[in-house]
């Protein structure tokens, strides 16, 4: 061989010794790099740290998964740890990162007088017993009228209107003829005398009727002034100069103002706490700088459907004549107890129209839920009759959040009780379900099914991670099968296909 090809020869020798070298290289630096990588769950086995058993869906539904996943929206599964087992009472367990990413605060319950202040809102009105008519009770025309426009004040025996009435007249008559009659009939005639004596007292009788004054020199006048009966302010004004009136219709209507009436809606939930009696404070929105004290004077026994709502009355001084019927007015009623209770603030109480529940906040970042009676409603704070006392710290925010999760772990709980009751007298249950095969991961042991309704366990149509026995129980199966398959539960949140295949027809899936 000549020299030069000798050295070709070399050169090709050299150059694939150090290719394979860095091959050889890469190719255990990565085996090196994967087997030196942690799997997220062996970092939890580590003795220093809490122990992850398996990934539960964000949302609350029924779907686990041993690794680290996020669902279907980009949320992470959250980890449940082997010290974290759900308990009958529904206590969580909450990081300290957590809680300060739902915003969680908490407060004390401590012992202070509620604020029951009831508040209503409230019109004025006229006090009704100090309203009168002035309405003649006979037949006539009016003549003339002293007071003539709607708002003028007047007094008591002020004259009103004057009027003329032909039926005053005939009755004036018919009193003299009657009279003079029994006088003339005295001595001669005792019987006419006496019928003589009947019709002027029944003359009379019906001048009285009529409220028309007493005879002046025996004689009756066809003219008549009517007078105001009371103080006030001429509220209404419903005859004209030279109008004819029939009996019993209302020319004036007087009210006296120097006392008026607030009649304010109190909402049902509210009634126990309105009593007759009970000191009240009113502000109107013309005046308001001004407080004007009043009380309870009556509570209306009837409540309207519609608002719920029942009308209370106040009465109110008004000598000075700033009041005005028809004014808005702001009712507030002055709480009836002024001891002090167990409170905590009005967003701590969870109320779903079955149970009132606080989270008291223990330690460790735990918040356990306390069912609690409940007492007066203040407009911040809730008094509470029993389940806690003076001291407890309760959550006042994001309690919803931690609400949902602690049933959600009490229902798991449970689940897995009743579940292994059932395995200790009878075996594990097995289940059987039909669906689609989706993915298969050897490295976790672990298989993504999409399956139809699982009456036994009920659940919905969903798809979710399952365990597998063993790898061989997929084999042979490609994504997108269809595929009916068994499983039973396994650890707490997680189940485990025993048996699958391909689906032969579409008949009808369960659990037994």
């Amino acid at each position: 061989m000549k020299p030069a090809a000798q050295l070709s020869l070399a050169a090709v020798a050299v150059a694939l010794a150090l290719g394979a070298g860095y091959w050889a290289g890469s190719r255990g630096g990565a085996a090196d790099a994967t087997d030196s990588a942690p799997a997220p769950a062996a970092t939890a086995d580590t003795g220093s740290e809490r122990q992850i058993l398996y990934y539960r869906n964000p949302m609350g539904l029924p779907d686990t998964s041993p690794v680290p996943k996020k669902d279907s929206m980009g949320m992470d599964y959250i980890p449940v740890y082997a010290d974290d087992k759900p308990d009958d009472a529904g206590a969580v367990a909450v990081s300290p990162a957590r809680v300060q990413t739902l915003g969680v605060r908490t407060a004390a319950a401590e012992l202070r007088v509620i604020d029951t202040t009831v508040r209503a809102a409230g019109r004025i009105e006229l006090n009704e017993r100090a309203v009168v008519d002035v309405a003649p009770r006979f037949e006539g025309w009016i003549e003339r009228l002293h007071v003539n426009a709607v708002g003028d004040p007047v007094r008591r025996g002020q004259p009103l209107f004057t009027v003329y009435s032909p039926e005053l007249q005939s009755a004036g008559e018919e009193l003299r003829i009657a009279e003079r009659l029994a006088r003339s009939a005295a001595g001669s005639d005792p019987a006419a005398a006496e019928a003589a004596t009947r019709l002027a007292d029944a003359t009379r009788a019906r001048l009285q009727n009529w409220q028309v004054g007493a005879p002046r020199n025996g004689e009756i006048r066809e003219r008549q002034t009517f007078h105001s009966p009371t103080n006030g302010i001429v509220l209404e004004k419903n005859a004209v100069q030279g109008a004819r009136f029939e009996p019993g219709m209302a020319v004036y209507r007087i009210a006296d103002l120097s006392k008026v009436w607030v009649i304010a809606d109190i909402f049902e939930r509210d009634l126990a706490r309105v009593r007759v009696g009970q000191p009240a404070s009113v502000t109107l929105d013309a005046f308001p700088d001004r407080h004007f004290e009043a009380k309870v004077a009556y509570v209306y026994p009837t409540l309207n459907v519609e608002t719920r709502s029942t009308q209370i009355r106040l009465e109110l001084d008004n000598r000075d004549g700033v009041l005005r019927p028809g004014m808005f007015a702001h009712v507030e009623l002055a709480p009836a107890s002024a001891k002090p209770a167990v409170a905590v603030p009005a967003s701590a109480i969870i109320d779903d129209g079955v149970r009132q529940v606080v989270l008291i906040a223990l330690d460790e970042g735990r918040f356990k839920p306390q069912p609690v009676r409940i007492g007066q409603r203040g407009t911040e704070y809730v008094e509470i009759t029993e389940g806690i006392a003076a001291g407890d710290r309760v959550v006042v925010s994001a309690n919803f959040l931690i609400d949902s999760e602690s049933q959600l772990k009490a229902a798991l709980s449970n689940l897995t009780d009743a579940g292994s009751a059932a395995g200790d007298a009878a075996g594990a249950t097995i289940y059987e379900a039909e669906g689609t095969f989706d993915a298969h991961d050897p490295a976790t042991q672990t298989v993504t099914l999409t399956h139809g309704d699982v009456p036994a366990l009920q659940w919905p149509a969903m798809t979710m991670d399952f365990g597998l026995a063993s790898n061989d129980v997929v084999a042979g199966l490609a994504p997108g099968a269809k595929v009916r398959f068994e499983f039973r539960a396994g650890e707490p949140g997680e189940f485990v296909v025993t048996r699958i295949e391909r689906a032969t027809g579409a008949a009808g899936h369960g659990g037994h």
